[in-house]
């Protein structure tokens, strides 16, 4: 196991970034968002985009996953779509690399499983596949994969139908029984105990993203639970 990714074992690793119309989307903003997370304990950053990867990069020493979104022909995200993309990323700094290891077909006219093998052949750096099935995650670990993460658990075509408020336990769980190297949680880890659930279902650690570093989904969940309440006592 490459030495970045055990570093990342049993800890948490906090995603900084945020959409474009947010009023942290900022390069300094979301450094220090990883600076913070840095100073609470967080084992690794995971963040978007090369000027935001150079910012994190000067302000902290942590494991740093970089990824570049993209899009699929039809509109949905393509997690670092091809390799003038990966190259960017480690010249601004990125230690591990994650990307999109769906059979979906790419801008590149590859498809993920063909793009990650080239990938795979061409670079040293750990490669972390994000996949949204249990056989993606079984064909992403036979490939090569440092580890694999359930980031599109929920975010496909064909697996929104299963998308939930909770993380997707079940896939973690099988997963972490089914491959030898780390499976990592990822996707609507909103609490703390979302996050220890995960490791006793098997994940090797933890990813948490919007429930630290997007002020405003976090007070948007405060309001619709607080309508919610009103409603039913209303009734």
């Amino acid at each position: 196991m490459h030495a970045l990714i055990a570093s990342l074992q049993n800890g948490i690793i906090v995603s900084c970034q945020n959409d474009q119309d947010d009023p942290f989307n900022s390069p300094e903003l979301v450094a220090k968002f990883a600076l913070s997370a840095a100073n609470g304990g967080a084992t690794g950053i995971r963040t978007e985009g090369i000027e935001n990867i150079s910012a994190v990069r000067s302000a902290v020493n942590l494991p740093l996953i970089g990824i570049i979104d993209g899009q699929f022909g039809n509109g949905w995200i393509c997690i670092t779509p091809d390799f003038m993309d990966i190259e960017a990323l480690l010249k601004a700094g990125a230690d591990i690399i994650a990307l999109d290891v769906t059979p979906r077909k790419r801008p590149n006219g590859m498809d993920g499983i063909e793009f990650f093998h080239e990938v795979r052949n061409a670079y040293d750096n750990p490669l972390i596949a994000d996949i949204s099935t249990f056989e993606e995650g079984i064909r992403a670990a036979e490939m090569g994969a440092d580890a694999i993460a359930t980031t599109l658990a929920g975010y496909t075509e064909y697996t929104q139908k299963t998308l939930t408020g909770e993380p997707d336990f079940t896939l973690i769980e099988e997963l972490s029984r089914a491959v030898k190297i780390p499976v990592i949680a990822q996707g609507r880890i909103w609490t703390p105990q979302h996050a220890t659930e995960a490791l006793k279902r098997g994940a090797f650690c933890a990813v948490a993203g919007a429930a630290i570093t997007r002020p405003r989904m976090i007070t948007q969940r405060f309001v619709e639970a607080l309508k919610l309440k009103t409603a039913s006592t209303q009734k």
